[in-house]
């Protein structure tokens, strides 16, 4: 036994010489028009593919793929983050995407094997050593689902609507439009809100304290000088809205909510009307939100009440404990009030 553990340790001290000499002395060619080492390349993948399913989310966390909405929202996304890559359904990849290695695959070939909520890991948290970032906003999962909603679409139907075509845009306030003048649901109306204050949040998820992936993408594109009068531009527009037809129990339920407030916490319509007009109540930071997407809102709730959005402890502390069916009554209150008379 004495032996035969002697001897294994000669070996590992021989590995262990050997794998530090590789590294000492650069043996290992990492040039990508060399490629991988026969095997290799299957043992990465393999592992890729078992890794994803063990960690894959639930599809219970899944909101409708289908919304039409939600689809477009991906796409818009995809349209500059992941094109690039892996180029749109009927569109060829570029010799620069070919030439990397691992090869991005196309886009319709990437998804074909992978579940949505598969699909939905992949995208928040890309891969190491393949240049697939993870999303850019930790936390923000929620948001992952718009371009698995996208690529669900597209694995259906083919490009709806044409990314190739959204890539194109290139002027900040037309790629804006693709999205908050055309999508209502989890985008918000931006007309309800004045310019200072679509500046303030503009610049917040520029540098990040506002998380977003799609945001802080969308936000890259735009120059620090011009964020000024792209604000008034988007405070200009003229939207879509999606408020729900039917309130069922929203009306009195969310209204109690709104105007229930605590010995720390004042009611809701204090600080977001529906009584004042639009814009941050003096001293107070919240902006007017009648009339506001019933979508939008709740997911906003949420990240208040998960301590992912941060920055007004008035804020964390209101939505702390609220449950899903409150969330969903006060989003759906606030939604179907009219919006202030300078909207």
């Amino acid at each position: 036994m004495k032996a035969v553990l002697i001897t294994l340790a000669a070996l590992a001290g021989l590995g262990a010489v050997a794998g530090g000499s590789v590294v000492a002395f650069g043996l290992y060619n990492v040039s990508a028009q060399a490629g991988h080492l026969p095997a290799v390349g299957w043992v990465l993948h393999t592992t890729f593919r078992n890794s994803v399913s063990l960690r894959a989310p639930s599809m219970a966390d899944a909101p409708d793929l289908d919304d039409p909405d939600l689809v477009a929202l991906g796409a818009g996304h995809y349209a500059t983050a992941c094109l690039p890559c892996h180029a749109a359904p009927g569109q060829q990849r570029t010799a620069t995407s070919t030439a990397m290695v691992p090869e991005p695959p196309h886009i319709s070939e990437a998804i074909a094997h992978w579940e949505p909520n598969e699909l939905h890991w992949i995208v928040e948290n890309g891969a190491k050593m393949t240049g697939m970032p993870g999303w850019p906003a930790r936390q923000r999962g929620d948001e992952v689902w718009a371009v698995v909603a996208y690529l669900e679409a597209i694995r259906e139907t083919g490009p709806a609507p044409d990314t190739a075509a959204l890539a194109e845009v290139t002027e900040p306030r037309a790629y804006c439009a693709t999205c908050h003048e055309n999508v209502a649901g989890p985008v918000p109306r931006l007309d309800l809100l004045p310019a200072d204050y679509l500046e303030a949040q503009m610049r917040a998820y520029a540098s990040g304290l506002r998380p977003s992936g799609i945001m802080e993408q969308a936000m890259s594109r735009v120059d620090g000088d011009d964020i000024a009068a792209l604000a008034a531009e988007m405070a200009a527009l003229r939207v879509r809205y999606d408020n729900p037809a039917d309130p069922g129990t929203a009306d009195e339920t969310g209204r109690a909510l709104a105007m229930q407030g605590t010995r720390d916490v004042p009611a809701c319509t204090a600080c977001h009307g529906p009584d004042r007009d639009a814009g941050p109540a003096p001293g107070r930071a919240g902006p007017a939100i009648r009339g506001q997407n019933a979508a939008y809102l709740a997911q906003q709730l949420d990240l208040w009440r998960d301590g992912i959005r941060t920055g007004s402890p008035l804020m964390e502390a209101a939505a702390r404990d609220l449950t899903d069916a409150q969330i969903d009554a006060l989003s759906r209150w606030f939604a179907q009030q009219a919006p202030a008379p300078d909207n």
